[in-house]
This record gives structure tokens, C-alpha cells and sequence, in this order.
């Protein structure tokens, strides 16, 4: 399959690039917190900005659990505020001056829900989120001295005990690579597949952009049949499409009637035939868990992913038909235009149809960050059935599964043992291994595929951002990203960390059989926590 080409990504200006509201008093504490600390590094590193990089912890040759916590937190916020010290002042908006002339430089707008550059006459665009600055310098910063790779025994002595926590259950497999090279440092069953849960999100991720190219929108458009006066909601896939008075940047559905309306009136018609159509996607839209706060119905067509509330993350119960409810709203908003509508229902738009209106979901880059912050089911699913449509493949749960390893298979990727059913992870009959994790996380990181660089800027921020908000609090935040896995029996976590010689690694955790989901995320954490710290050489 050819991969569009992807058109040149704008550079962001660095006054556009702003940290979420949300993050301000966390950083506003953490800054509070490390005041003195953060004059010493200063003083320290003006000098000789270049060679900036955190102290080596010294290990004691026995070192319990709690100090490798201890210890990775110290390095975590040394790392971030000596960098952040050394290369400029925190400015109002909480995010870093010299990180805003970091991410123009890379010509990209990184962090938690994507950003587009407002310069480009995208008004009201989602905000980027902060990405971590050691996680910055770990992707080419050139401010960083980066020492040789950690060594596998050393690694073994650190993670392996962790491991054997018994929060982990009966089973676990876990790989480390190095992201410069792609060499594996340390595995134990990296290579035994197993139930991936939500971190199967970083495979649909990356079929998608792989297969679509980062740039390629969703679009929803209301089409006129001639003679008739029906007009048809065509659904285009987009699970972002919103009908929230503030879209924030994503597809409004007010905005698509507004325009509708406006071409309605121009052609002298009042009162219209409303009917809806989602034949984009195929096969059942229930997944194979049934009906579940996680996930609604899978439709072509649907607005605010069907929530019964106005959240916009996390589970909550969903409308049953997608569509008709999206329709409904739809039609309420062309009344208030004055244009009388039928009780919609659904319908196939003719290619006869006149396009009057359409509106159209930021880039995939976006969706994707999205997905990856929030954990975002619906996202998942639909970019699955995207991929599988782009591929030949039929719009739905088989043909996305088809499609997923088609797409990963091109990118001769590792797929030994791997299984996929759907792309969101919720089905237990996923099969994932960490070596194909871990290789998924060192193919976003290639130079020769930029159009995958979002896999990475995406992953949840430790302590600050989507499904890894309140984790690490007590180690690791802001040097951990990663993105969790959680069903009845499983926890997995996957992503990047920087370790205390600036290394950028790739980490894949999965652990089956557990009793405790709590409990087995903490001893995730701490493993994640004890990589962040370690100086294995």
C-alpha cells in the first residue's frame, strides 16, 4: 500500500506554544518545591550550558524498593529543573521560554492533544500540552551529554527484582531498548505474547499514521439530494465531532448547521427531509464486550463519542444509537434556524447529492495524541475501521484487526505470536508481545519516519497529563511517558523514560493473573521509576 505523502509540518512560533491550564499549579508547586535547588543548577550550568545533565545517583549494593523510588524522583526533578534552569526562566503561562524554541526547532507542537499552529488560520485549536524537558532533551536536545547505553546485567540486578513483585500475578514479560540504536538491553519472555489491554493503542497508532499519513482529517458533511429536499448527515468516521457550544478546536456540529443552514436559505427551502448516513463502516457496531461505559456503539457517525454527559474522557454511559442521536441534534440546530425537519432517519447518500456543508476533525496527529492521553476507546476503533478502509479492508472490527497487522507487517515490525481483534485493546483475545511493543516505540522514534513522532508526544506525561495524571506523584513525573493497560487481570505499561545518563529508553511491562489493579499498577510504577533512575553502565 503507498503511504499519502505527508505536507511539510509548519514550524509552531514560540508564543503559541503554551502549557494546558490544568498543569500551571502543578508546576507552580514543583517549582515552589525546588526554589534553592534550582538557583544551585543554575549557577552551575551557565558555564557551560551545553554539558547540562543530572548528578549519578550511588547506588548502595542493597537497595530496597523505596530507595529506587526516592531516588528516581530526586533524578526526575533534578534532570527537568537543571535543564529547565539552565536554558531560561519559566515564563507566565508555566511552560518554559527555551522549551517553546525547542519544540519550533523540531518543527513540531508535541505534548497531550496535538497542537495546530493558530498561525494557520485554524482559530481556537487544541492546545499542545507540556512535554517533559528531560523527555525533550532524550529525543536530540543538544544541550544534553548522553553517555553509552545501559548494560543488560546491570539492568537484570534493578528491574528483575521488581518484577517479582507479586502485585505482577503469575506472569510477566518485559523488554528495555535503547531508541538510538533499537538494541534490546534487557528482556525476560519478551517475545511471549500476551493480553496487551490499552496499550495495543500504540499498534493502532502507528498502522494508522502509517497508513493515512499524520495530516489526513475526518470529515462530516451534509448532503442535498436534488428534487427531494432530503438532506443527508454523511458521517465520516470522526468520534471528535463535538456539539459543545466551545468545539476547542475540534469539528463543531453547530458549525455544520450553521453553514448548512445558511446554504438552505440561499436556495429559498425551509423545511427538509432529514436523514443520516453511516455506510463508511461495516459489520457490527457493538464490540464484542458488549455495551460498556468505555466505548459506545462503533458508528460512522456520532457526536461527543454519544456521552450522556459533557465529559469528554473516562468512562460514562453512552446513547444506544450513535447516529440517530447525533441527527437529532443536528436537526435542533437547523431549527433554530428556522429550518423545519423531518424525525431523521437512515439513508444512503446518492452520488447525485449536492455537498452544501462540511467540517472537518483536526489532523490524525491530534486524534492520535488524544487517543493515547485519554486512553480514548472510541478514537481507537474508528481509526482502526480508517485504516482498514484506507487498506482495501472492510470498514469494521475484523477488517481494522486485518488492517492493523497489514500496516505493522509493512513497517517489518515483529509480529511473532501477535494478535489483534480490535484497536482499542478491550478485547481479551489480544496478543501482544514486548518486544513488538518496544519496537513500536523505536519506529516512532525514527528520523525516516516523522509521520510517527506523534506515538511519542502523545504518551501520557508521569504526574501530569491523561491517564497518568496522578501517578508518579511520588517519583518519576515528568520523566516517565507511558501509556497504561488495565483489564480485570491485567496491567501493562509502555513507553519512553530518560535515564540518569540521558539516555532515551523504550519499555514494555505486561503482567496477566493479577488480583490487585491498584497494587499492580503501583509496582509498575516503581519499576518504570527504577529505570528512570538508573545509570546501569
Amino acid at each position: 500500500m503507498v503511504v499519502p505523502e505527508l505536507r511539510p509540518w509548519r514550524a509552531a512560533r514560540p508564543h503559541v506554544v503554551r502549557a494546558a491550564n490544568a498543569v500551571r499549579p502543578r508546576l507552580a508547586r514543583a517549582a515552589g518545591t525546588v526554589r534553592p535547588k534550582l538557583e544551585r543548577a543554575a549557577a552551575a550550568a551557565k558555564p557551560q550550558l551545553a554539558r547540562v545533565r543530572p548528578a549519578r545517583i550511588s547506588w548502595p549494593k542493597t537497595v530496597r524498593t523505596w530507595q529506587y523510588t526516592a531516588g528516581a524522583a530526586t533524578a526526575g526533578v533534578t534532570l527537568a529543573v537543571a535543564v529547565a534552569t539552565a536554558a531560561g526562566p519559566w515564563d507566565s503561562t508555566g511552560q518554559r521560554t527555551a522549551e517553546a524554541d525547542r519544540a519550533a526547532a523540531l518543527d513540531r507542537t508535541g505534548g497531550a492533544d496535538h497542537g495546530r499552529n493558530p498561525d494557520s488560520g485554524e482559530a481556537g485549536a487544541p492546545r499542545p500540552a507540556p512535554s517533559a524537558v528531560s523527555v525533550l532533551t532524550g529525543l536530540g536536545a543538544a544541550m544534553s551529554t548522553v553517555k553509552s547505553a545501559p548494560t543488560g546485567p546491570a539492568l537484570s540486578g534493578v528491574l528483575g527484582p521488581l518484577l517479582e513483585d507479586a502485585a505482577l500475578g503469575t506472569r510477566h514479560t518485559a523488554a528495555v531498548v535503547d531508541v538510538a540504536t533499537g538494541k534490546r538491553l534487557y528482556g525476560t519472555g519478551a517475545d511471549t505474547a500476551m493480553t496487551p489491554a490499552s496499550v495495543t493503542k500504540i499498534a493502532t497508532a502507528v498502522a494508522a499514521l502509517s497508513t493515512l499519513g499524520a495530516d489526513h482529517r475526518l470529515t462530516t458533511r451534509a448532503a442535498l439530494e436534488p428534487d427531494t429536499k432530503e438532506l443527508v448527515l454523511v458521517g465520516g468516521g470522526d468520534p471528535t465531532l463535538t456539539a459543545h457550544q466551545d468545539a476547542e478546536g475540534w469539528a463543531s456540529l453547530r458549525d455544520l448547521a450553521d453553514r448548512t443552514a445558511a446554504a438552505l436559505d440561499k436556495r429559498g427551502i425551509k423545511q427538509v427531509t432529514l436523514s443520516y448516513d453511516t455506510t463508511l463502516y461495516t459489520g457490527p457496531e457493538l464490540h464484542p464486550i458488549g455495551v460498556n461505559v468505555n466505548l459506545a456503539p462503533v458508528s460512522a457517525l456520532m457526536a461527543d463519542e454519544g456521552r450522556t454527559d459533557d465529559s469528554t474522557s473516562g468512562p460514562v454511559v453512552r446513547v444506544t444509537d450513535p447516529a440517530a442521536d447525533a441527527a437529532r441534534t443536528f436537526g435542533s440546530f437547523l431549527a433554530g434556524h428556522g429550518i423545519r425537519t423531518t424525525s431523521p432517519g437512515p439513508s444512503k447518500a446518492t452520488t447525485r447529492a449536492e455537498n452544501l456543508a462540511a467540517v472537518s476533525s483536526p489532523p490524525l496527529s491530534s486524534l492520535v495524541e488524544r487517543m493515547l492521553t485519554n486512553s480514548d476507546n472510541d478514537i481507537a476503533e474508528a481509526l482502526a475501521r480508517q485504516t482498514a478502509a484506507a487498506s482495501g479492508e472492510p470498514a469494521s472490527f475484523g477488517g481494522g484487526a486485518s488492517a492493523i497487522g497489514r500496516a505493522l507487517n509493512k513497517l517489518e515490525l515483529p509480529l511473532k505470536g501477535a494478535e489483534f481483534h480490535d484497536g482499542s485493546g478491550l478485547d481479551r483475545d489480544d496478543r501482544l508481545t514486548a518486544d513488538l511493543l518496544t519496537a513500536l516505540l523505536v519506529k516512532a522514534g525514527d528520523p525516516a519516519h516523522p509521520e510517527l513522532r506523534p506515538v511519542l508526544t502523545g504518551l501520557p506525561v508521569a504526574g501530569f497529563t491523561g491517564t497518568l495524571t496522578s501517578r508518579y506523584t511520588g517519583g518519576a513525573a515528568g520523566v516517565v511517558r507511558a501509556k497504561t493497560g488495565t483489564l480485570t487481570g491485567v496491567n501493562t505499561l509502555a513507553g519512553t523514560v530518560v535515564d540518569q545518563d540521558g539516555r532515551l529508553l523504550a519499555f514494555a511491562f505486561l503482567a496477566s493473573n493479577t488480583t490487585n489493579a491498584l497494587e499492580a499498577q503501583s509496582a509498575l510504577d516503581r519499576t518504570a521509576t527504577a529505570l528512570a533512575a538508573c545509570g546501569c553502565s
